[in-house]
């Protein structure tokens, strides 16, 4: 039983690597166009990962604690 749920909060956590990858790696945002309302993709494209961020975050927090039966 402890192995099916350690493996299954193992599998969730690699959600949290979504963020991480995507504000880590320069090669995917490094450039200004396109621009979105006078501002850089560079800009936005951080600010769109702010509410991705929260809800991959939401989602392990779910799904990892354990809920009073």
């Amino acid at each position: 039983m402890y192995d099916h749920v350690r493996r299954r909060w193992h599998l969730i956590a690699l959600l949290l690597l979504v963020p991480l990858i995507g504000t880590l790696v320069p090669e995917l945002y490094n450039r200004t166009a396109p621009s979105t309302g006078g501002m850089p993709f560079f800009c936005w494209y951080q600010f769109l990962w702010i509410p991705i961020s929260v809800n991959c975050t939401w989602i392990v927090y779910r799904v990892t604690t354990r809920r009073p039966r």
